[in-house]
């Protein structure tokens, strides 16, 4: 599997009392897809699949299935503590026909490399689908290093990494050393340097409610090779992903910047809460220029 372009996150609507709010999460896909990103992730920390239960993430994939259809491809994430509940993921997403699923290191246990690629490769035994590896040290504890790289590379499914370490060093290492395992940006104020070390896909939660704006940037430097106008273009994006990483409120911007669209997205299940008033004033005015800005970059493409 090629992967190719915005592949968003998308996030789980809730009601105030918590509940999943179904109509909401069918009409945030909608949306997404009306607005031109390339694929879509199911059960991504984005989606706060550590606060649901195996019964739920079972049936949102499922039911994030039957929205898409065939229209753009779906990746299901297995992240998982236990190795039974990362297999369980394995199989629904096979089951469901999905595309693709996204295989993390388990959260706390801090396995070593081998470890770790045997973990990997009995939930690649339970789909057999294609693969995109997520390295997130900061949350995972652990590295994918090249012991764990060259491991699993012994599986053909292991096609694609989100690196997410926020060390460029990786980047490098990965591309220069792993081209047959598809770099993906992971890590959202390096986007800029991910594409100018060939990467041809990005993972990103701002795109749930921004989409129009990643896909110019990923447009400019993956498409067009026009890297003056992505430079542009990440100046005026980089306030928005600093506003996402201070104080460890993305998934409350995030779901915010969804309903500053119209949109339910509702709150955060615990043990995240909602962004207080100041918060979302700065979120949205940060929101506000970027926007006014990408659209004049852009307008300005289009009359040259």
């Amino acid at each position: 599997m090629k992967f190719e372009g915005i592949y968003t996150p998308v996030i789980t609507p809730h009601a105030a009392d918590g509940s999943i709010d179904r109509e909401a999460f069918a009409a945030q896909i909608e949306y997404l897809i009306g607005a031109g990103v390339h694929g879509l992730i199911n059960g991504g920390s984005t989606g706060e699949y550590y606060a649901q239960s195996m019964a739920e993430r079972v049936e949102m994939a499922t039911f994030a299935k039957e929205i898409i259809g065939g229209r753009v491809p779906l990746i299901v994430g297995t992240v998982a503590i236990r190795l039974e509940d990362s297999v369980t993921m394995a199989e629904t997403a096979a089951k469901i026909g999905a595309d693709a699923i996204l295989i993390g290191s388990p959260p706390y246990a801090v396995p070593t490399e081998r470890e770790n690629a045997l973990n990997a490769l009995a939930i690649d035994r339970a789909a057999d689908l294609p693969i995109m590896l997520y390295n997130y040290p900061g949350r995972m504890g652990v590295n994918m290093g090249e012991e764990f790289l060259d491991r699993v590379g012994r599986s053909r499914n292991f096609c694609a990494i989100k690196e997410s370490s926020g060390d460029i060093n990786r980047v490098h290492l990965l591309a220069r050393d792993y081209p047959h395992i598809q770099l993906s940006c992971g890590m959202d104020d390096q986007a800029l340097e991910f594409f100018a070390w060939g990467a041809r896909s990005w993972v990103c939660g701002g795109a749930n409610f921004l989409p129009a704006e990643h896909i110019a940037l990923w447009r400019a430097c993956a498409v067009d090779g026009d890297f003056e106008r992505g430079r542009r273009i990440m100046s005026a994006m980089l306030p928005l992903m600093a506003v996402l990483e201070q104080g460890g409120k993305f998934v409350q911007c995030i779901k915010h910047g969804v309903e500053m669209g119209g949109r339910r997205a509702g709150p955060p299940r615990p043990p995240l809460r909602p962004l207080n008033k100041d918060d979302k004033r700065e979120l949205e005015q940060v929101v506000r220029v970027l926007k006014r800005t990408v659209a004049e970059i852009e307008a300005g493409t289009k009359a040259a």
